[in-house]
Formats: C-alpha cells, sequence, structure tokens
C-alpha cells in the first residue's frame, strides 16, 4: 500500500509499506475512503514529539470502509461505512466504563516507557499515527490501516453525508467540542480562542452553536481570522498588532472573558528566554499562550486547553491563575463519548465542519500538502487527502 511515512524534520515521504494485516480478534483492516492533515500532524512534521521514528506512518483524521473483520468483532461489518476516533480505547477499564476514553490504561502499557519513567508519566492511551510514546500504532495518511478494539473505535456514519461532511468526527470537532464544553460556554457567554487553525474554528463553532454571546479569536494570519469572522461572526484579534489579552480586557471593562480555550498548544511562540531554553532542551514547551489565556480570563473563569503540550513550561503563572480563582481543564479528546451527539448536530444542519476545508489533495501529494499547511501558503486552513 502507499502511505505518508516519517524520515526527519520536515522530511515525510509517500512510500510503498507493507499492507497491514488482522493481528488480534478484535481488529478490523480498514480501506481508507478519506483522511486529513491535523494541526497536531505539525508537531510531528517538525520532529517535536518524543519517539518519533524513521518509517513510521502519520495520520489520525480517517475513515473508510471495513474491508475485513477479526472474529471477535461484534459492533461493526465488513462493508460498513465508519470514522475511526484518533483515541484507541478497550471500552472495559476503570477509565473506559468512566467515558474517559483518553486515559485508557490498556492499549498503551508498554510504548514509550523508558522516557515516561524519567518524566514520572502515566501511559497515555495509544492514538494512531503519533509516535511510539503513544504506542507506535501505524496511522491512517495510507491506503489501509489496521483498527484495533473495533468493537470501541469504529463509528458507523450514514450515507447521506458525504466523507466531508463526518471526517472530523475523528478528532477536531470533538476536540473543539470538548474544549467549549470544558470551559463551561453556554448562552450569553464570551470565551477568547487562541489559535483559528481547524481545533480553534471547531471550537468557534461550538461555542456558537450553543449559544455564546462574544467570541474573540486570537490570531496573526489575516486570512485566517477573515474566516472566522465570516463562518461564525468572531470578534478578530491579530497578535501581531495587539497584545491579546490587553485588547480583551480593554473590551470586557477590564473584567476578561468568562473563559479562554488555548487551541494552539507547545509550539506557540514564546519569549526570548523560552526560544534560549527550548534550543537548550531546557524546556520543552512555550507557556506564552497559557500566559495570555491566564491573563484575559475573568475571575472564577475557566481555562481551557486542547493544545498538545509536552513535558514542562517557562513562567507558568500558578500564582496569578490562583488569585483569580481560575480553573484548569485541559488533556486529550474522550472522542467516543461525543459521537452520537455530534453526528445528530451535522444532521440537523446545526455544524458544518467541512467548510473549513480549503485543500483537497490525492494522498500521493501529501508531503506537498504538509508544507503548504505548514507553511500557511495559498491561505491553507484544512488538507483533506484521498488515496
Amino acid at each position: 500500500m502507499k502511505a505518508l511515512t516519517y524520515h526527519g524534520s520536515k522530511d515525510v515521504r509517500v512510500e510503498t509499506m507493507p499492507d497491514p494485516t488482522i493481528l488480534a480478534g478484535d481488529d478490523v483492516l480498514l480501506r481508507v475512503t478519506a483522511t486529513a492533515i491535523c494541526g497536531s500532524d505539525l508537531h510531528l512534521y517538525h520532529g517535536k514529539i518524543p519517539e518519533t521514528k524513521h518509517g513510521d506512518i502519520f495520520g489520525h483524521e480517517f475513515m473508510g470502509i471495513v474491508e475485513e473483520a477479526g472474529p471477535d468483532v461484534t459492533n461493526v461489518r465488513v462493508g460498513d461505512r465508519v470514522v475511526i476516533p484518533f483515541v484507541i480505547a478497550c471500552g472495559k477499564c476503570f477509565f473506559c466504563e468512566n467515558d474517559l476514553f483518553a486515559a485508557c490504561e490498556t492499549t498503551n502499557p508498554d510504548q514509550g516507557a523508558s522516557l515516561r519513567k524519567r518524566a514520572k508519566m502515566t501511559p497515555p492511551a495509544a492514538l494512531f499515527g503519533y509516535s511510539h510514546l503513544y504506542g507506535g500504532v501505524p496511522g491512517g495518511q495510507a491506503e489501509f490501516v489496521r483498527v484495533p478494539k473495533a468493537n470501541v473505535g469504529p463509528f458507523k456514519v450514514p450515507g447521506s453525508l458525504a466523507d466531508e461532511r463526518v471526517l472530523f468526527l475523528s478528532d477536531i470537532l470533538p476536540t473543539g467540542y470538548q474544549a467549549v464544553l470544558n470551559a463551561k460556554i453556554g448562552r450569553g457567554s464570551s470565551v477568547a480562542i487562541f489559535g483559528a487553525g481547524p481545533v480553534g474554528l471547531m471550537a468557534a463553532a461550538c461555542a456558537r452553536m450553543l449559544g455564546a454571546e462574544r467570541i474573540f479569536m486570537v490570531d496573526s494570519e489575516p486570512y485566517r481570522l477573515d474566516f472566522a469572522v465570516t463562518a461564525f461572526d468572531v470578534i478578530p484579534v491579530d497578535f501581531g498588532h495587539v497584545d491579546p489579552s490587553e485588547f480583551i480586557l480593554e473590551q470586557t471593562a477590564g473584567r476578561g472573558v468568562d473563559a479562554s480555550i488555548d487551541a494552539v498548544g507547545f509550539e506557540a511562540k514564546g519569549s526570548t528566554t523560552e526560544t534560549v531554553l527550548s534550543t537548550l532542551k531546557l524546556e520543552t514547551s512555550s507557556g506564552e499562550v497559557v500566559r495570555q489565556c491566564i491573563s484575559a480570563t475573568r475571575r472564577g473563569g475557566v481555562v481551557s486547553i486542547p493544545g498538545v503540550y509536552a513535558g514542562f513550561i517557562h513562567a507558568f503563572l500558578i500564582g496569578d491563575a490562583f488569585d483569580k480563582g481560575l480553573t484548569l481543564a485541559m488533556g486529550q479528546t474522550h472522542v467516543q463519548k461525543f459521537l452520537p451527539e455530534l453526528l445528530e448536530f451535522i444532521e440537523e444542519g446545526k455544524l458544518q465542519p467541512d467548510i473549513i476545508i480549503s485543500h483537497r489533495m490525492k494522498l500521493a501529494d501529501a508531503a506537498r500538502g504538509y508544507e503548504i499547511f505548514d507553511k500557511k501558503e495559498e491561505d491553507c486552513r484544512k488538507v483533506v487527502l484521498t488515496p
């Protein structure tokens, strides 16, 4: 099969790889019909995620047709059209039984163990196509994928909806939705969303659907801000021209918004100190957006963090967060929990996630897709690939 593989920082290639096979009784083999490049894939592309190895197949946003099913699979059958959550969960452990699928304690017991031991980390759930720290499971930017735990993951979607309308159920739509729920956004709320990338845009869509009154969208790319204004009626904040938290405080009578959402993550452009520390490997993440969120949020508010972070950051303002009585809510998305209701919102027309797609390309051109997305060329918002 053809698949997108990693060979070092900013070096990805579409190559011929061995076809996947059934390895466990509850596996299925999926023929991919659509896949996408996620903003968090760029962390891998930049070589920033530990234990990413040469030849790893990327991709955690994908869907397709079940081609083969193991003998223990009961939830789907050959021929079913399904979306695959990026989180691999067993459905039976303590965390899965409490709908905390991203904390599944059985799907990633050994991979990345040495690194986690040094960092005193407990194992996260395995993820598709996201380094050996997260299980080393080959991803979906490929023609075929082995999908483990198929009685918990694959989510059947109706044939009446095009692939593009439901593809983002795999990650960015539930990620944006969880971020907004964590932020406790409801009718009349105000929220600042840092990052107008795919997750930030999905968060804006969900916040608007749930009745947010004012949505500040922070970014430095005019084309992304312009799109967010048109699509979701946000208040644009260009951090290339203003200090975001100062602007938001001015617009809220000095009080701040009810919640802030960090949809950027650890590769945010930080201070000179952070740049030096990162170069010397003395820190692994920039805390710039977290600091802005803490500053922009009112007392008693919420800072919601769907953006990916790794390791530790410089100048985390825990004292300011404490004095303001902020709630911090963060973590990987419990995708399976939200799929039925999100599909219903799509069917009812309350959410149209495919409107953010700017580029449609063949899988063979995936390396160019990464380059366009990374460099923000051609007003790129979201790249969808088809085999």
